[in-house]
């Protein structure tokens, strides 16, 4: 009973890292644009569907075609953010609502187009035999996934708060207007913000595209899991966004290895319910912070 519980967290921390990595980005695009992004699901299938594209018909190495996939979405976001949002500027969130949503049936038709309906599985250059850690059994895909999610939440987390590009996009976040009078261009902030966050998605699609397969669809339930984390966590809190993914993920794991793997989806949602009752800022959502 102890090593299935065992075995049920571990897979549900794997899961939940991935979710915080997507749930990262979305915070930044929240928090520092106040963006509501319905975009951000069809970023993170691209990621998949990008290093599938790399890896299967390029032939390029598995791990370049990930960095390229995440790369080529990067140059997407930035393009969506420079042609669509920016001349949206000072506009009601509504407006931006529905852009984004258009954006989102756009692309998603686009990759059906493409790609077709089928699911597709992105080719591994390792084995996924069982790898046997005492009583956890998991695969190479998985130890990957883990790795790179906590290594690009690290290296975002220092990059936020230790560069100069971080210090600029925190000023932004807590007062726009103060930081355009002491020099930052608020216009480039947004563009670059815009364009990790599309990144961070777009490296979670091709993590956990290694693990399952891709589809054009993907994307929906990817954004719900998102917007339950950043809620979880608190809106705009970078350390929410983290907690609140691992805490999906293991919960998930948990509810799908004792009570159904058919409710695994609906326990986010029990979760968001039950955590806004008693705490309706979030786990770690006192006040805004980035």
């Amino acid at each position: 009973m102890l090593a299935e519980i065992l075995q049920q967290v571990i897979n549900g921390l794997i899961i939940g890292s991935t979710y915080a990595l997507a749930a990262v980005g979305l915070t930044m695009i929240f928090g520092m644009m106040h963006i509501v992004n319905f975009t951000h699901g069809e970023f993170y299938m691209l990621g998949g569907f990008f290093a599938y594209q790399l890896a299967a018909f390029l032939h390029l190495n598995y791990y370049l075609s990930v960095a390229s996939a995440v790369m080529a979405v990067m140059a997407v976001g930035f393009v969506c953010e420079r042609v669509l949002l920016a001349p949206l500027r000072g506009k009601s969130i509504d407006t931006t609502v529905l852009v984004t949503i258009g954006l989102s049936i756009f692309l998603q038709n686009l990759a059906l187009l493409w790609w077709g309906p089928t699911p597709k599985s992105i080719p591994l250059p390792f084995s996924n035999m069982p790898l046997r850690w005492g009583p956890v059994v998991l695969t190479w895909s998985r130890v990957l996934a883990v790795t790179v999610t906590f290594a690009l939440i690290v290296l975002v987390h220092v990059l936020i708060r230790k560069s100069l590009l971080g210090k600029a996009m925190r000023a932004t976040f807590q007062e726009k207007d103060s930081a355009r009078l002491a020099g930052v261009d608020v216009e480039r902030i947004y563009a670059l913000t815009f364009t990790m966050g599309s990144g961070l998605a777009a490296a979670a699609g091709a993590l956990l595209g290694s693990i399952f397969l891709i589809y054009p669809a993907m994307g929906n339930m990817a954004i719900l899991k998102a917007f339950i984390v950043v809620i979880l966590g608190g809106m705009g809190n970078f350390l929410g966004a983290i907690f609140g993914g691992l805490i999906l993920g293991v919960t998930e794991g948990l509810g799908a290895g004792f009570v159904s793997s058919g409710y695994k989806d609906a326990i986010g949602f029990v979760l968001v319910i039950l955590i806004l009752m008693f705490k309706p800022s979030g786990l770690l959502g006192k006040g805004r912070r980035l």
